[in-house]
């Protein structure tokens, strides 16, 4: 009996076959490894954590068992916040008052606080206005909180938190705040989107000096968030920028600080607050470190249409722009 041809591969294995071995590599190349930042009884250190997200962030990390210190410039809203805390949640925080300007004084309360677990620089000011117009003082006022008082905190509390994270053989996080206006450039916003901009970079280079010591870095990007502080801060912004920024969607700081702590315990290195934040991570992904295969998968995917999206919003906000000066011309 005559032995039976071999089978002949279908020509479309090789096509069936490309995606998986894509998804293999994908996830074999993803860093750093996603891991679970632990939370309940360890020690989370909040800057910026007297009112807004963070003290959100304070009273839910307090709901989860953490030691909680949170620092702040001014010691009667740290007190009120410490009340506020208590009542819900029966807890006591550590407060501490510092300027994030001064390294010498964050040094000395982060020092008294003792070693880190969870390092969240959520601290920041606002002050949106044309940059013509706006005071070099003022420019500097917010590089030097939004940017230098990053510096300063994570310089402070980084050689204990190896100790730490050797020590007990669980990971460390460092989390910073930024915001979509560090993701992309809106009118009005030029110091402001300096200052948050700038994070991105901090936080990749410093991702890469960190990781041998088991520590992850997460940068958050909430939108417009409901705080004390924007409702004043709004109301200096630019009637253009209200035009081209006023359609984005706001969130309630409870919001934004539980999305925050779930990419914190995540170890996500970009941590979107919403749908257009997460439109936006994809489109602006670059070179980040990435340690979700899902989320590579999404941001290799979806890069070529997030640059034509991001296109379409461009050419929308430069007519306006156009339309807005055509305007105040023929008046």
């Amino acid at each position: 009996m005559a032995p039976s041809p071999l089978p002949i591969a279908s020509p479309l294995l090789p096509l069936l076959m490309a995606p998986v071995a894509f998804a293999a590599v994908l996830a074999f190349i993803v860093r750093p490894r996603s891991v679970r930042i632990p939370i309940k009884g360890r020690h989370v250190f909040i800057s910026g954590g007297s009112s807004g997200i963070g003290l959100a962030l304070a009273r839910l990390a307090a709901t989860e068992g953490a030691r909680v210190s949170i620092l702040a410039r001014s010691a009667v809203r740290l007190q009120e916040a410490r009340d506020a805390i208590r009542l819900a949640t029966g807890v006591d925080v550590a407060i501490f008052s510092a300027d994030v300007r001064d390294a010498d004084a964050v040094a000395n309360a982060v020092e008294e606080a003792g070693p880190v677990d969870v390092l969240v620089c959520n601290h920041g000011v606002f002050t949106p206005q044309e940059l013509e117009k706006q005071d070099l003082e003022e420019v500097r006022f917010m590089v030097e909180i939004n940017l230098m008082g990053i510096f300063h905190l994570i310089k402070a509390a980084l050689p204990a938190m190896k100790q730490r994270a050797k020590a007990t053989g669980l990971p460390a996080s460092i989390a910073i705040m930024s915001s979509q206006a560090g993701q992309v450039g809106v009118y009005g916003y030029t110091a402001y989107s300096a200052s948050k901009f700038a994070l991105r970079g901090l936080a990749e280079a410093l991702q890469h000096e960190v990781i041998a010591h088991n520590i992850h870095v997460s940068m958050i990007f909430p939108p417009d968030t409901d705080t004390p502080g924007f409702a004043e801060e709004h109301k200096r912004r630019p009637d253009l920028t209200n035009i081209i920024a006023g359609s984005s969607g706001g969130m309630k700081a409870d919001d934004v600080a539980k999305k925050a702590l779930n990419g914190i315990k995540s170890s996500m290195f970009i941590v979107p607050c919403n749908f257009e934040g997460s439109m936006l991570s994809i489109a602006t992904a670059g070179l980040s470190p990435q340690s979700s295969f899902f989320t590579a998968l999404a941001e290799v995917l979806g890069a070529g249409f997030m640059r034509f999206m991001g296109l379409c919003f461009q050419w929308n906000w430069f007519s306006l722009i156009e339309k807005w000066h055509s305007k105040k011309k023929n008046m």
